[in-house]
């Protein structure tokens, strides 16, 4: 036993050793290339899974599925904390229409498309649609960090993606419990379900994440202050542990969490002289689990299931990216008055849609359990994150300026 856990030990720091060393060198060819590092770490994994074989690292595994639910965890949480609720206050009705709505669309059109030409059952062509039919905030924030555009249209997209993320997970795991005889199958017991965990999860974490901003924030009870960084990483994992073991949302409560440690400021409580710090900290946490998630699922691509279903998969990606978005826009921005959405802004929405890390680590979370047609839902999953990032993420800056949405250096 004792030389059982001594090799799986080895392993582990061996695979570690190579996914954050190939992550550095393929992380620095992406800001050479002014490509999203996501995009290079996928080929990495690739390099060095199925090319080389360095890598083999089931899906199934617990380091596997240990990565990919606390990365997950982490990044949504950081992506609830990059919103600012004062930023919303114009959008706030697109936004919501997008995050819920929007993902049910996209999920459904998705669905319908692999349905007619992948022949997928409609549960597991639903599951497709529910993985990827999330925003991916982990591509998005460090594209607008380099391009700067119009505040609201960046505001909506970012808010958009974040809140889309915990949608798509509840929407993904309601599917699971359904395929698996888990739930109940009827619209009502769906409808109810997905409510329940959603408003839940965004109640737990509500709850949770400003008791533990109080205990750190607070300018004379906030004994906590000293170890800001490390009362984040408590925040997001003890809100997704706690959401889990209650029956809600652990993707909800951990990204609700993160909103309120992100606008601690709206509750009177400020950590301004620890920003630096956290920031730093959640910037290189981020990457790590990103590195760690991108370069896994690079590695465990089964070349074989993508070239069978390559054509019927690329015509999926296809309605996806310029059928599926535009509709979805179209159905959430117009009904907006209040935003005052222009042509240009609306035409942005429609091209900036990048599929990453939470379709990622969902899809690495369906294979873990073993369901029916996981690597065809695997294959199509990669083809969309690679894609959407390669040919959306790179031409970010190309299309904001062409459409005349970017702004100087010194604009808000």
């Amino acid at each position: 036993m004792e030389n059982a856990t001594s090799i799986l030990i080895d392993h582990v720091i061996i695979l570690l050793i190579l996914i954050f060393g190939l992550g550095m060198l393929f992380g620095k060819a992406a800001h050479f290339l002014k490509l999203p590092d996501v995009a290079m770490f996928l080929i990495a994994g690739m390099l060095i899974g199925q090319g080389l074989h360095w890598i083999d690292e089931p899906s199934t595994s617990f380091t596997n599925q240990f990565i990919l639910v606390i990365g997950s965890t982490l990044i949504l949480f950081d992506g609830g904390r990059n919103i600012r609720l004062a930023g919303l206050r114009q959008v706030w009705l697109t936004v919501s229409l997008l995050s819920v709505p929007g993902v049910i669309v996209t999920c459904g059109a998705v669905a319908l498309t692999a349905h007619l030409l992948l022949d997928l059952p409609w549960l597991y062509a639903l599951l497709l649609g529910a993985i990827i039919s999330s925003t991916d905030p982990a591509t998005l924030i460090p594209v607008f960090k380099q391009v700067r555009i119009r505040a609201k249209v960046r505001e909506t997209v970012e808010s958009e993606s974040a809140f889309n993320d915990a949608t798509g997970s509840i929407l993904t795991f309601s599917l699971i419990a359904i395929i698996l005889g888990t739930q109940e199958v009827s619209l009502a017991s769906g409808a109810g379900a997905f409510v329940k965990t959603a408003v839940g999860g965004l109640l737990l974490g509500g709850v949770f994440g400003y008791l533990v901003t109080y205990l750190t924030a607070h300018l004379k009870l906030g004994f906590l202050r000293d170890y800001a960084t490390i009362a984040m990483v408590v925040t997001s994992l003890g809100a997704y542990m706690l959401g889990e073991k209650l029956g809600v949302s652990g993707f909800m409560a951990t990204f609700t969490a993160g909103l309120i440690w992100g606008n601690a400021g709206t509750f009177k409580l400020e950590m301004n002289d620890k920003q630096h710090e956290m920031e730093h900290f959640s910037e290189n946490i981020t990457v790590i689990m990103r590195m760690l998630i991108f370069i896994l699922l690079g590695s465990q691509v089964n070349f074989a299931v993508i070239f069978e279903h390559f054509w019927a998969s690329l015509g999926i990606i296809v309605v996806f990216m310029f059928i599926a978005r535009p509709l979805t826009v179209l159905l959430c921005a117009l009904p907006d008055r209040k935003a005052g959405w222009q042509w240009n802004e609306i035409l942005f929405m429609f091209w900036v849609r990048e599929t990453g890390v939470i379709p990622a680590a969902l899809c690495g979370m369906v294979a873990g359990l073993g369901l029916q047609h996981s690597e065809l839902i695997a294959s199509v999953t990669f083809m969309a994150v690679l894609i959407t990032i390669l040919f959306q993420a790179s031409t970010t800056a190309w299309v904001a300026t062409k459409l005349g949405l970017k702004v100087q250096a010194t604009a808000d």
